[in-house]
């Protein structure tokens, strides 16, 4: 009929606003029909078709949803559940309903729980308010259990190339996006119960996700990585195989996911599963898995249409082995956590931090020669930092006896001159030691006393800036022991 031509035209009117504006969504910053005339057009099609009545009832509650998602996007979240309830979203079961019917009411249920959070500051009793919490969390946690079945059941459709489900579609699984309703709703449950500090919720959520039959969207290894860093202690610990600590049980709060779910997404055995034994076990499986799936889905491509891409992979990278870091750091596995970094390299093109982690994490290992040659290409990326030429001639220094190469790296620092701040003198340090070093080494009485006098002049003026350090003093007084001038 022409209504229903109406309220798919309207749809996808107000998905491609949605799809344009995404930014704004992400900052919920309300998009007004002033600014925005696909909505305003979307919202003239669907007030009609409601107005008329004239559709079946599956197809008014299709549009009333719709209509609920528009109010929200404007910032009318008051409309938005009343729309919701005149659509009677409680009640809807989800058992055999098409795969658009579940995306409709998965964002239902999330836009429901999103608008009454916007709409807390009206109310002044707070035994409401704790009810209005709880109504929240409820709407969260029914929209991901939802999201999770729908996301399933669409792998299985896209994936199978007999189905004839989506008529006229050449999309796969590996190319579907996920929208940021669908996102929302997937992250809310848990996000939810961690801000409220039920550590137990929100970690059983983000288990339950994972321990999902996994799809392409349901990745949140990283999430659950850093609240076992960062929220959970050793002694507090408990596996995803065994209960919490009985004072942890206690103060949690019940479930609110509907009865009326029928169906629950699909889970992996138990039978034969690794299980962590710590926390930071645990933190470490989710974090390499996560590196893989960073290094499989990098964008590596340089051309100028990738760079947002490239830019948001990046990030995601980055956060991922800065987590490593802390997490292997915290058990000395140096050695993994520089093959981890040297992976990360093929999509580090001109990134500083990822670069001297990997120098960082080759120093820590052994790996000496392998760290001069990181830390030559951060002087590079960084010509002002003071700190990379000076680690690296501490590294030839120390570890290699590359006194040439050290020398070159102090001097680098000097060069910098006041831009060095602090390092200057620890530059000078450098070098007198370099020059003490290759004096010691040389086996020409001449070429011995010019080099000790170098190293004296350096350390010299190494005390001149910082006569308060202990470190310069005490080799100072080692380079004048030499010397003969006790």
């Amino acid at each position: 009929s022409e209504d229903y031509g109406s309220m798919l035209l309207a749809e996808a009117l107000l998905e491609e606003c949605l799809k344009e504006n995404f930014a704004k969504l992400k900052d919920s910053i309300p998009l007004t029909e002033k600014n925005e005339p696909k909505l305003s057009e979307a919202k003239q099609y669907l007030t009609n078709t409601l107005s008329r009545g004239k559709l079946r009832p599956t197809y008014m509650t299709e549009a009333m949803l719709i209509l609920g998602k528009l109010h929200y996007v404007e910032g009318s979240y008051r409309d938005a559940i009343s729309m919701y309830a005149r659509a009677g979203i409680d009640d809807l079961s989800t058992k055999d309903k098409p795969l658009y019917v579940m995306r409709l009411v998965a964002e239902a249920f999330v836009i429901k729980g999103l608008s009454l959070e916007r709409s807390t500051n009206s109310i002044v009793s707070r035994a409401r308010l704790c009810e209005r919490e709880e109504e929240v969390t409820a709407c969260f946690e029914t929209a991901c259990v939802i999201t999770q079945v729908y996301l399933q059941d669409l792998e299985k459709t896209l994936n199978n190339t007999h189905s004839r489900s989506i008529k006229g579609s050449n999309v796969t699984y590996s190319e579907f996006e996920l929208s940021y309703f669908l996102e929302a709703a997937l992250q809310s449950a848990y996000v939810t119960h961690l801000k409220k500090g039920n550590i137990v919720k929100g970690m059983r959520s983000l288990r339950e996700i994972l321990r999902t039959v996994e799809t392409k969207a349901t990745q949140t290894f990283k999430m659950l990585a850093q609240v076992l860093l960062h929220s959970l202690s050793e002694d507090c610990y408990w596996s995803p195989l065994s209960d919490p600590l009985p004072e942890f049980m206690n103060k949690e709060d019940q479930s609110y996911v509907s009865n009326l779910l029928c169906r629950r997404p699909e889970l992996y055995t138990e039978e034969n599963v690794y299980c962590p034994q710590d926390n930071v076990e645990e933190a470490l499986l989710l974090l390499l898995i996560s590196e893989s799936m960073a290094n499989r889905d990098a964008v590596i491509s340089r051309a100028p249409d990738q760079r947002d891409d490239r830019a948001v992979s990046l990030r995601d990278a980055s956060a991922v082995y800065d987590l490593l870091s802390i997490t292997l750091g915290r058990r000395g596995q140096y050695v993994m956590l520089s093959e981890c970094l040297e992976r990360a390299m093929k999509f580090a093109f001109d990134e500083f931090h990822l670069w001297y982690q990997l120098a960082l994490s080759m120093v820590a290992c052994g790996k000496s020669a392998y760290a001069v040659s990181v830390l030559k290409e951060c002087a590079k990326l960084r010509p002002t930092d003071p700190t990379v030429p000076l680690l690296a001639a501490k590294v030839c220094i120390g570890s290699l006896h590359w006194l040439e190469e050290g020398e070159y790296f102090a001097k680098m620092v000097i060069d910098l001159g006041e831009d060095a701040g602090e390092s200057l003198a620890k530059g000078y340090l450098a070098l007198g030691l370099t020059y003490s070093l290759q004096a010691t080494d040389a086996t020409l009485k001449d070429t011995q006393d010019e080099l000790n006098k170098k190293a004296l002049q350096a350390l010299e003026r190494a005390y001149d800036l910082a006569r308060e350090d202990h470190q310069i003093i005490l080799y100072l007084s080692l380079q004048l022991a030499l010397v003969r001038q006790v």
